[in-house]
């Protein structure tokens, strides 16, 4: 049986001006699959083998090539987008015809040019395409444990629950919406630590750096918004949790340690409901 989007090998069954063509087996009955002349090595001969990836053509036929693609059906990896149209984008994948990528596959807005991380199914059409529905393709079983440092890309982005991480672009990772202090785009590539392994194997994230290494980072970002808004910021260590981290994408505890260490170094003074620049 000949297999779509799958590396294979496969026997010359017969050999045309148009190139060779390729069975499973040596059975008359068994079908074929044509792979272009171009491809075809000097000196191939009936009955020999040869590995292919078998896919669709630009005119939707099946077809052999030897060249190996980026993905084969239901591997998961960075693909970048070469175009992107009125019915979906497109992917490099290593191929003559690019990778489709439907838009009810696709999560939020893409951009050509950028890589996401996308897996490859079969639709309705027995056409290969790429998904970024990617979280029932990623794996449990991570060899990481809690304070471990992994990499990772941004996969999907809900607000209720938090940003979804492939670690390693392999196994199923999450920074929880309590532990965002910043925005994030979709295709991101993350640094982070584990905070916790779930009895699931599933790895809850946080970029957050430790306390005394991200006081400088803080009293940074609340100096760059008080400068963007006249040197005045209303808000104070008594504003509410959720004021604070709509305006500045931070804890109330790092604001706090952070203004302290601002209102140290003589670079800023409270006011009435607020913060002042000095």
């Amino acid at each position: 049986m000949i297999n779509l989007g799958k590396t294979q090998e496969l026997i010359v069954d017969r050999l045309a001006s148009q190139g060779a063509y390729l069975k499973s087996t040596k059975d008359n009955d068994d079908e074929s699959v044509l792979l272009p002349m171009k491809e075809v090595e000097e000196g191939v001969e009936i009955g020999d083998k040869i590995k292919v990836f078998v896919y669709r053509d630009s005119k939707d036929r099946i077809i052999a090539t030897t060249k190996k693609p980026k993905l084969t059906l239901g591997d998961i990896g960075l693909l970048e987008v070469v175009d992107t149209t009125n019915i979906g984008a497109f992917m490099d994948w290593g191929l003559e015809k690019d990778l489709f990528i439907p838009f009810k596959e696709q999560r939020g807005k893409i951009k050509k040019g950028r890589e996401y991380l996308v897996g490859t199914y079969i639709d309705k059409s027995d056409r290969l395409c790429a998904t970024m529905n990617v979280y029932d393709m990623l794996d449990t079983n991570s060899p990481y444990k809690e304070d471990d440092k992994v990499e990772g890309m941004v996969y999907n982005i809900n607000p209720e629950i938090g940003i979804f991480v492939a670690v390693d672009n392999k196994y199923h990772g999450l920074i929880p919406k309590q532990r965002l202090f910043r925005s994030f785009e979709l295709g991101e590539k993350i640094e982070a630590k584990v905070i916790k392994v779930r009895k699931d194997g599933k790895l809850e994230l946080t970029i957050r750096k430790k306390a005394y290494k991200q006081i400088d980072g803080d009293a940074d970002r609340i100096l760059s918004k008080l400068k963007s808004n006249d040197g005045v910021l209303m808000i104070n260590d008594k504003s509410a949790p959720g004021k604070i981290q709509r305006e500045l994408k931070m804890s109330k505890a790092s604001f706090k340690r952070a203004v302290g260490k601002l209102l140290k170094e003589n670079k800023i003074k409270f006011i009435e409901g607020g913060i002042k620049r000095l």
